[in-house]
């Protein structure tokens, strides 16, 4: 397989899955035109669209795409039935396309009906999970998101995490204000910021190390809780994710 970033708009990341036979999958179109070019340019022709929530750079390219590939099948959750999805999949579910099953995995928090594609080693998580950060809580809450992010922690380590944004600098700008002393992050703002001087994307990312840098995985770190104000071990720590998260609402 051959995994292939596709930039959109300022800082979105649309996915092709290319099984180097000719066939590719698509994940979250925000636009057509950036993958209609990669197509030709790369003579693929596309098994099926993922879609991973409603948000339009999300969904705003299936229209067109589907308008060149008529057959072409559209996955995505029940919010997105109005957005070109002609199959409505849910948590547990299971996508058989391009030689390869993707388990649905539930993980609202960013929206309510939001979905992962997972298929290993690859995820397909949106806006849920982010390189050093995790989405914004736009319709569902913190205690929603802490657990969706938990189904993740519980992918193996070499997990390739395709998410839609290149936030990660900011974020991880955000993670050494919190964690100051952390030399883990700050040797990896370092050759993130090298590779992005060269115009290199920072994603995919593995879970290994977002293990180790992404704060909205490591609630469970007692330096961090003290960081948030937490003098003892929460009883739920979902509500040092809250924390962690209004903060980065407000940084």
């Amino acid at each position: 397989m051959n995994l292939i970033s596709i930039p959109a708009f300022q800082d979105n990341y649309i996915w092709l899955l290319d099984d180097q036979q000719g066939h590719c999958v698509i994940v979250d179109p925000g636009e057509a035109p950036p993958v209609l070019d990669a197509l030709q340019r790369l003579q693929l022709t596309p098994d099926a669209i993922l879609l991973t929530h409603h948000h339009r750079d999300h969904v705003g390219g299936v229209a067109q795409i589907v308008a060149q590939y008529p057959a072409l099948p559209v996955y995505g959750p029940q919010e997105t039935a109005d957005k070109g999805t002609t199959q409505v999949v849910k948590g547990g579910d299971s996508v058989d396309v391009g030689g390869r099953r993707y388990q649905v995995m539930a993980v609202p928090g960013h929206t309510l009906g939001h979905i992962a594609f997972y298929s290993a080693p690859y995820l397909f998580c949106g806006d849920t999970l982010f390189s050093a950060g995790c989405g914004r809580l736009f319709e569902g809450t913190a205690e929603q998101m802490y657990h969706s992010l938990q189904q993740f922690a519980q992918l193996p380590d070499n997990t390739l995490i395709c998410c839609a944004h290149e936030y990660t600098l900011a974020n991880l700008k955000f993670a050494r204000a919190i964690l100051p002393q952390d030399r883990q992050i700050e040797t990896y703002q370092q050759q993130v910021e090298a590779l992005r001087a060269k115009g290199q994307p920072s994603l995919p990312t593995t879970l290994q190390l977002e293990r180790k840098i992404n704060l909205f995985l490591r609630c469970h770190d007692t330096d961090l809780q003290k960081e948030l104000g937490f003098n003892s071990p929460p009883n739920d720590l979902a509500s040092a994710f809250s924390e962690l998260r209004r903060r980065k609402d407000t940084f």
